[in-house]
């Protein structure tokens, strides 16, 4: 059993496990699923500002709350218990071209040479960490939700704007790792 926690579920494991989620929100209490308006609840309950965003009643939220709070303690649990101690197995085709960029360390979750402190003062990690983090906050909040939010709650429920959100998602990552990020790495 401890071997199949470790292991990448097969797509027949895990797609119906994520899809049935939409349904079990529903039907518990008519709630939607997605991530990043639990950052408005949280802004909402810490921030006594007086800014209109934040002025509602976000204890009808809370539930979000502890569904972030879960994933929080997941994802302790599955770094410091779960962890797959080996290198992350990488398609060889990526591995060369990463190589020419001087990436070669998959020793971590992400390689070491894009993600940490010493490149985060660089251009490259400037623009990967900070511009990169920026552009998904405010994507996020211009689109009105999360990737997750509108590809699988809004999908499912038929709302055309989920669905023009998740197209333009899908067109923005496809242009970033096809056209921008090579840029960005070979600087």
């Amino acid at each position: 059993m401890f071997d199949f926690i470790t292991r990448p579920w097969p797509w027949y494991i895990a797609g119906p496990l994520i899809g049935l989620t939409v349904p079990a929100l529903l039907l518990l209490g008519n709630k939607s699923f997605g991530i990043s308006s639990s950052l408005r609840h949280i802004c909402a309950a810490c921030i006594p500002a007086n800014i209109s965003f934040f002025k509602y009643d976000w204890k009808k939220e809370a539930w979000n709350l502890f569904f972030v709070a879960g994933i929080l303690i997941g994802g302790f649990i599955a770094a410091h218990f779960l962890a797959n101690p080996n290198p992350v197995q990488v398609n060889p085709k990526l591995a060369n071209e990463l190589k020419s960029y001087g990436v070669d360390d998959y020793s971590q979750l992400v390689p070491v040479q894009l993600m940490n402190w010493t490149s985060l003062f660089t251009l490259k990690g400037f623009l990967l960490m900070v511009f990169g983090g920026f552009l998904v906050g405010f994507g996020t909040r211009y689109a009105g939700g999360c990737t997750s939010g509108h590809a699988i709650m809004g999908l499912s429920n038929l709302q055309w704007p989920s669905l023009v959100a998740t197209i333009c998602f899908m067109v923005g990552g496809f242009v970033m790792a096809n056209l921008l990020l090579p840029v960005i790495l070979s600087l």
